[in-house]
């Protein structure tokens, strides 16, 4: 039987789980595991709804980390979530993206997208006139140019591990892997840049698409 007290959340902090002592930790409500304790028996499943530590919390979980083991990486189902609510750890759904582009979530004000760029590849030169872009790289190096044209690139700087940068609407920008492992990344466009569900298995097929 899965027990809540020898697994404790995932990217918990140790002075959260001090705090647990004071609490039954069966009556807590953890968004994260799939509390067998606090689910009737299985058997009875026609009687029982099972949802994560039913019956304390009977609300809808829009999260892949609701079915997911304590410890267990690689377990995440990596598409478009948009535009339901959502949980994620986003460090590691970043990490775990091998895709060039694949959009994680996408509602009607932001997008949330998943990249990873290969060692030398480029996202391309490119210029968004309505759309505001924040970046982050969770793994890897490279260098992010910005300019107000294309032959005037004039803002660069080089970027690394848990580095932003914030590219403003009408900036012509690039980034490029400088390193020699994949820079994984996540960024938001507000409002949505690409159609909802957008998966680019390489840059060659996000070219593609785009005719270029």
């Amino acid at each position: 039987m899965y027990n809540y007290y020898y697994y404790p959340c995932p990217g918990m902090y140790p002075r959260y789980r001090q705090q647990d002592r004071m609490y039954n930790r069966q009556r807590m409500y953890n968004p994260y595991l799939y509390n067998y304790n606090m689910v009737p028996d299985l058997k009875d499943h026609n009687r029982y709804p099972i949802n994560p530590n039913y019956p304390y919390n009977q609300e809808l979980i829009y999260s892949p980390w609701a079915l997911r083991y304590p410890g267990e990486r690689g377990f995440i189902e990596i598409k478009d979530y948009g535009p339901n609510p959502f949980v994620i750890n986003i460090e590691e759904v970043t990490e775990q993206n091998d895709t060039y582009r694949t959009a994680l979530w996408t509602g009607d004000h932001m997008q949330l997208v998943l990249m990873s760029l290969n060692p030398g590849e480029d996202i391309g030169l490119e210029i968004h006139p309505d759309v505001d872009q924040f970046v982050r790289i969770e793994e890897g190096r490279g260098i992010v140019q910005m300019g107000d044209s294309e032959d005037n690139l004039n803002f660069e700087e080089i970027v690394g591990d848990d580095f932003i940068f914030v590219i403003p609407a009408g900036k012509w920008h690039n980034l490029t892997n400088t390193g020699n492992r994949p820079l994984k990344l996540y960024t938001i466009y507000a409002p949505a840049q690409h159609p909802h569900g957008t998966v680019h298995e390489t840059k060659a097929e996000a070219e593609a698409e785009h005719g270029l």
